[in-house]
């Protein structure tokens, strides 16, 4: 039997999974059903699996960020306690992250050989790029996106699905929290 991966992500409702100028991590838009659900999601047994550059991203924030900042959330000091995989051809261990490893080589061979092996369900939060290769080949099994109630037109970055395959999407669960975000599950199949 195969581990479930699932790519976590959030958005905006333009498509964005970050902003620039004053935005926040949650575009100012968490509130405390948001942060407890979070929470409950990184309770669980799981492993995360991280592309190089989200790694390096999350570690820089942690490292520059202090309590009460939404960085230290939580939900987010759990997911950096859970065993963590980081594809990289380009970091050296040790990682500073608790209980992280490197594993070499293209995310495609390494995920699908993690889903083989893991005996937890696998989980990537961000990992933009990443996450739309594995979708193309198929090892993407749940697509779990947060949608927060903003546009950001003209301060988007990161877009999300930015060149990513066609997909067609069966809806598998939908949640609002604190009556303005929208969370979708979607299982992905490859249009075509």
């Amino acid at each position: 039997m195969t581990a479930t991966y699932t790519f976590d992500v959030f958005s905006s409702l333009d498509g964005f999974g970050a902003a620039g100028g004053d935005w926040t991590g949650y575009w100012g838009k968490q509130g405390p059903e948001l942060l407890d659900h979070r929470l409950g999601l990184y309770s669980e047994e799981q492993r995360m699996v991280f592309g190089a550059q989200t790694h390096r991203l999350f570690a820089r924030m942690l490292a520059e960020s202090s309590e009460g900042d939404d960085v230290r959330d939580p939900w987010v000091t759990r997911m950096t306690q859970l065993p963590a995989t980081v594809v990289s051809t380009t970091l050296t261990e040790p990682l500073d992250w608790h209980d992280a490893t490197i594993a070499r080589g293209d995310a495609v061979d390494v995920v699908a050989r993690l889903k083989e092996e893991s005996d937890v369900p696998l989980r990537s939060h961000g990992s933009l790029a990443m996450n739309r290769a594995l979708m193309a080949a198929g090892l993407v099994d749940r697509v779990q996106v947060t949608v927060f109630p903003v546009i950001t037109g003209r301060s988007g970055l990161a877009p999300v699905f930015e060149g990513a395959a066609d997909f067609d999407l069966d809806l598998l669960e939908t949640r609002t929290l604190d009556g303005r975000i929208q969370e979708l599950i979607y299982r992905p199949t490859l249009h075509g």
